[in-house]
């Protein structure tokens, strides 16, 4: 799972001579005048995206900004009616005299921004916080980080200074939230307000996450300049972040909790059933309703059930599902003894895929990745892993809900070949054959989709060792297919927490803390949990239509490659572009590493 800071993430050189190697290159088609002027709209875009206080530097993404960006109301309605001009300029286009590479261009593009106006539309800035993430988290999240030039540490003072200011905005979204009943659910906000308190109450500024850059500084940075930076960190710490922080606190627990909705369903927030399609289309890419997704899910959790019930019988069991599911979670043999032994299993799994990973695929990514712990101070609330680019964090908190059997799916998904590999190979892609900056932007249903597919591809690269892993890897697999169902239900369908929990524990082999925090993400992230199974059905629909179309012809790794190579897309140009891919003959971009 992929968790972004805005709305819109050493292996063995099995194969020295593709590992590493510039993504190949079409030969550069004839412009018409519908690309020249698709270029000219997203690249003024572009040149805008930039121009915003706070804005990241796509060219250099470990720069830090020297401001925060405005939230106000007023810069949100800017926004809102930016976007739109954008996408009336971009629906003026005659589409069908795009190249094919611009097509691709406009169909994210567009998609980009008719989800950025439903955003503003609804004014989800209005509830910048849920059960997974908040405003606060995402800043804290840059103390967490070592800025590398004396302007970066200059800039992260300059943004010390302004968290009062954004807090405040953000504060005032949130009451205008209270106001219309637009708030995350109230269960689903209870002990969130604890993540405040460490720098609430802190009792020095070095206490606090915000001073961690500057206790080991880089090398480059002289002593006296250390000495000034430390000073003034410490002074912005106390005077502007610690005081905005119990303000803060005190809103949230007096004010924000006890007023929010108690109702869990989007559908019965303001204009709920539109929001809730939006937000459906946004994490999917597809116009799919709710009950056909619904009905969807419970299709699929019985094809899995199925599956789980053989696994099981394959290890040996003899007792029904329900007797397993309890033998899984309670038996000594499936936990980690300590933090430290959960982290090496993790990186032992991630070897395994690098030493089976140039038969399946012909690209492998420049970049690679660490393993590291989830923070302490957000591991309570965090889910069990994450990965992108350069990092896999694996959750250590709580080793009683962290099964040794779903380990292997999960490093598969957040690490190798899924998150931590797909994301370096967008970015390599989107550089490499200079395409714009937007196509460098994560998309649910593909990123969650791809990464749930490699978890079944672990099947075939021999990464699951015994029956229990295999399960561990059907359990996910009928946790997402489950969410279907969960997420549909508490939406549109009227489900009670509890309902959504129950449903989980009786279908998938889930510890019970990793289903408390799980149902409360769906409840308070509408449409999100939708994005993962619906995205791996797409992509095992187009591998089957490929196995079927080429026959003998057909090759994984080169299959592999063409899943990878438009880097995050949504579904419906995804299943185009195999189909041209199926209709050219299924090659590869290394037919000689395809024999």
């Amino acid at each position: 799972m992929i968790n972004a800071r805005f709305a819109l993430a050493a292996m063995l050189l099995v194969a020295p001579s593709v590992c590493g190697a510039q993504q190949p290159t079409k030969p550069a088609a004839k412009s018409s005048s519908e690309d020249l002027r698709l270029r000219a709209i997203y690249n003024a875009e572009d040149v805008w995206r930039k121009s915003q206080r706070g804005a990241e530097d796509p060219d250099n993404p470990h720069r830090i900004p020297a401001e925060l960006p405005f939230v106000n109301a007023a810069k949100q309605q800017a926004d809102l009616q930016h976007w739109q001009t954008v996408l009336h300029q971009v629906d003026a286009l005659h589409a069908a005299q795009l190249s094919p590479d611009e097509r691709v261009n406009y169909q994210v593009f567009r998609a980009q921004i008719v989800s950025l106006i439903n955003q503003q539309t609804f004014r989800e800035y209005e509830r910048p916080v849920n059960s997974d993430s908040t405003f606060w988290s995402d800043e804290e999240d840059i103390g967490r980080e070592t800025p590398h030039t004396l302007e970066d540490y200059e800039n992260y003072i300059s943004q010390l200074h302004d968290i009062p200011r954004y807090f405040r905005e953000n504060i005032a979204n949130m009451r205008a939230g209270l106001a219309r009943n637009f708030t995350p659910p109230q269960v689903t906000l209870t002990g969130r307000d604890q993540s405040l308190v460490p720098i609430a109450n802190a009792k020095t500024p070095q206490a606090t996450v915000y001073y961690r850059p500057f206790e080991k500084m880089p090398a480059t940075i002289s002593a006296d300049d250390q000495t000034k930076l430390r000073a003034q960190a410490a002074a912005a710490i106390q005077a502007d972040v610690i005081p905005v922080y119990r303000e803060l606190l005190i809103f949230f627990r007096d004010v924000y909790i006890p007023h929010a909705q108690t109702s869990l369903a989007a559908e019965d927030l303001p204009d709920g059933k539109a929001y809730y399609q939006s937000k459906i289309l946004e994490f999917t890419t597809l116009t799919l309703t709710p009950d056909q997704i619904h009905q969807l899910g419970l299709a699929e959790m019985a094809k899995i059930h199925a599956e789980m019930l053989a696994t099981m019988q394959q290890a040996g069991f003899k007792g029904d599902l329900p007797a397993f599911l309890r033998f899984l979670r309670t038996d000594p043999q499936f936990y980690a003894k300590s933090p430290e032994d959960l982290l090496m299993r993790a990186a032992s799994i991630s070897k395994d895929f690098d030493g089976v990973s140039a038969q399946y695929f012909g690209y492998l990514p420049r970049r690679r990745f660490g393993i590291k712990p989830v923070p302490l101070d957000i591991a309570p609330f965090y889910t069990s892993g994450r990965g992108g680019s350069g990092v896999y964090l694996v959750n250590t908190y709580d080793l009683p809900s962290r099964p040794l059997y779903s380990l292997p799916a999960l490093t598969l998904h957040e690490s190798a070949p899924g998150h931590a590999f797909q994301m370096p190979i967008q970015t390599e892609v989107v550089k490499d054959r200079h395409l714009p900056k937007f196509r460098d932007a994560y998309i649910s249903a593909y990123g969650e989709g791809w990464a749930l597919y490699c978890e079944r591809l672990g099947t075939e690269m021999g990464i699951y060792h015994t029956p229990y892993e295999t399960f561990g890897m059907l359990s996910y697999q009928a946790w997402r297919a489950a969410r279907l169902v969960v997420d549909t239900g508490i939406h549109s369908q009227g489900w009670t927490r509890e309902q959504a929990q129950q449903y989980l524990r009786d279908n998938t082999a889930l510890s019970d803390h990793e289903i408390e925090t799980e149902v409360d993400r769906y409840i308070s992230w509408p449409g999100q949990a939708l994005s993962y199974y619906l995205g791996q059905m797409a992509i095992q629909t187009a591998r089957h239509k490929a196995e079927t179309a080429l026959g003998p012809k057909f090759n994984l790794r080169a299959f592999h490659d063409a899943m990878l190579e438009l880097g995050s897309v949504p579904l419906p140009v995804l299943t185009a572009h195999i189909d041209e891919w199926i209709a050219n003959g299924g090659v590869g971009p290394y037919p000689d590493m395809e024999k």
